[in-house]
């Protein structure tokens, strides 16, 4: 379902309920130029002014007056319990995060990677991880289950939805790439297609929720939105390599308790 407030449009999942949550894109925004939009990454050479604009208008279409906190994403599956807003100088190293405070939004940025929102209603736990390549491989989205169930949480009662992400179609990857997950488990080819050059084609989503699924939560949704494709309504970091742009935005992806 997507919905449009101030400009911001917000994809929510129903597996999420009535949660504050939603999967941001470009739309709305103060950004101009290659990260035009809704950019809210300091990783880019935006305006630092646009982006923290941007990131007030993010959490105004989730949860007004909620904390927004983020954590420096290395490409891991770290895991750490949020239970405040860290200074953008002093975030932790990891790829989600996971709490059981309220009006505290949790707050994934990707380019193509995927983000995966979690919610645990009868305890109300709420959990948010960062899913590129690397750290779906190594397990992101188990050690942010894990987490959550340290916190209160029952895997049975999990949710989980799988937001914008770049689509196998557009995700040409090498052969040593693909070695790697074959390398974790044989079945994982049924991941990877020969695309149009021959070359194994990826599907990042799938992957996710196979792993989701496999963790043996309640729910796994997946939104079927391709990043690369849709250049008017996300940011993608392979798209701006194949145009030969100096630089990309980064969207939202965030959960919180409401207080």
């Amino acid at each position: 379902m997507s919905l449009e407030g101030q400009g911001v449009e917000v994809v929510r999942a129903i597996s999420l309920g009535q949660l504050p949550h939603g999967f941001l894109g470009r739309r709305g925004g103060m950004s101009v130029g290659l990260c035009s939009g809704l950019n809210v990454g300091f990783g880019s050479d935006d305006d630092r002014e646009a982006i923290e604009g941007n990131r007030r208008l993010a959490i105004a279409a989730l949860l007004p007056d909620a904390d927004l906190s983020t954590v420096h994403q290395i490409h891991s599956a770290e895991v750490v319990v949020a239970n405040h807003a860290w200074p953008r100088g002093e975030r932790p190293r990891a790829d989600a995060m996971v709490s059981d405070r309220p009006n505290l939004l949790l707050g994934i940025l990707t380019a193509d990677c995927a983000p995966v929102l979690f919610a645990d209603h009868h305890a109300v736990v709420v959990g948010a991880a960062h899913a590129g390549w690397r750290g779906a491989l190594a397990g992101v989205t188990d050690a942010t289950i894990e987490a959550m169930e340290r916190l209160g949480a029952r895997r049975e009662n999990i949710h989980a939805a799988v937001g914008p992400c770049i689509a196998q179609s557009s995700y040409e990857v090498d052969d040593d790439f693909r070695g790697r997950f074959l390398q974790h488990d044989c079945d994982n080819s049924r991941f990877f297609t020969s695309g149009p050059a021959g070359k194994p084609h990826f599907d990042l989503e799938a992957y996710v929720v196979h792993r989701l699924i496999a963790a043996g939560i309640d729910e796994v949704e997946a939104l079927n939105l391709d990043t690369y494709a849709n250049p008017g309504r996300f940011f993608s970091y392979r798209r701006a390599t194949h145009r030969h742009e100096a630089d990309y935005g980064r969207q939202l992806s965030a959960i919180a308790i409401p207080g």
